[in-house]
């Protein structure tokens, strides 16, 4: 099959790695893949671009798409149009904007899919599909009446156990008491300000716990002065945005990780991420969390503390991109036929 894959993303975070890894899987498994991205933003801040990481596993589309949501209505009209042009078997959308550019741009004789990544962009609103995949098993029930499928949290092969657990830590400089990872956006979603006051009360029980921050964002003035105010300056680390190989390195260190709140993928990565590194999982109950974490719990410092640094874990494996691939070649399967 030709498969066309869209994002209208010009960042690697969110759903443009795992798109990725399918894509890759797809590829692998004999079919002709490849992904369009958002071409117009070629500068951003403080995340990774995907362009380059698409180049380099020999993804990137070139068919032109500007595919942004910075475009005007013109340039989407010339989308459309560039679109229809293109010889594909299936359009595969993964965001609103290239999904509206895909259903009136769509290649004769072509299928479309769309990709839920967050319950917010499933709405009556939608433009027609011929497939849909969603987060997790709950929002199959809210599907329209199309063909769908569960497209679960997929992991890249470079989350593994660190070899040398204790080595890992010192070359990061962290201390080696029990260490507790938050991997997000700094967001008021995310609660981090549960985490900081759930650790506060944790030291009482584990004095030398220690809360590692990934990441950046809108709230990391404001969580970094609760952490001053409730006296943890020594007990956290606010490691910043990390990249790729470097990310994952500080994921190994972990010996737990809190998801306290979700953002734009309800597929929890980053729980299965973690999970796959070695590391204990609390989360509370949204999207596909609950899959993934050894504790579920409420959102609140004392269900957390509570539930943290307790030898109780489920076992599970998280799931094989390549099996993954396999089933959402057969949901392409099914709408062709």
């Amino acid at each position: 099959m030709k498969i066309l894959h869209t994002l209208a993303s010009p960042v690697w975070s969110g759903p443009a790695e795992p798109v990725a890894l399918i894509a890759a899987a797809q590829a692998a498994l004999g079919h002709h893949v490849s992904v369009a991205i958002d071409r117009k933003r070629l500068e951003v801040s403080s995340e990774e671009l995907a362009l380059p990481r698409l180049q380099e596993l020999g993804l990137l589309d070139a068919a032109g798409l500007e595919l942004s949501v910075k475009s005007s209505p013109f340039a989407a009209w010339a989308d459309m149009r560039r679109l229809r042009r293109i010889s594909c078997d299936i359009v595969h959308s993964h965001f609103t904007h290239d999904h509206v550019v895909a259903r009136w741009g769509l290649p004769r004789g072509a299928k479309l899919v769309r990709s839920i990544h967050a319950p917010r962009s499933l709405r009556v609103t939608m433009p027609r599909c011929d497939a849909l995949t969603v987060p997790y098993e709950a929002l199959l029930a809210q599907a329209p009446n199309v063909p769908s499928m569960v497209l679960p949290a997929l992991v890249g092969p470079v989350f593994a156990p660190a070899a040398d657990r204790v080595a890992a830590r010192a070359a990061l400089g962290l201390p080696s008491g029990p260490l507790v990872g938050m991997v997000s956006t700094l967001q008021e979603s995310r609660r981090h300000d549960v985490a900081v006051d759930a650790l506060a009360q944790l030291r009482a029980r584990e004095p030398s716990a220690h809360l590692v921050v990934l990441g950046d964002g809108a709230h990391a003035a404001t969580l970094r002065a609760h952490v001053l105010s409730v006296g943890l300056k020594d007990a956290v680390t606010f490691a910043g945005y990390q990249h790729g190989d470097d990310f994952a390195k500080w994921v190994q260190a972990f010996d737990e990780v809190w998801v306290l709140g979700l953002g734009n993928d309800w597929a929890a990565r980053a729980a299965a991420q973690a999970r796959r590194c070695g590391a204990r999982i609390v989360a509370v109950d949204e999207g596909a969390l609950s899959t993934y974490a050894d504790a579920v719990v409420a959102p609140t410092p004392e269900a957390v503390a509570a539930a943290a640094l307790k030898p109780d874990r489920r076992a599970l494996t998280v799931p094989d991109p390549t099996e993954v691939a396999r089933s959402l070649l057969e949901l392409y399967a099914k709408v062709r036929a």
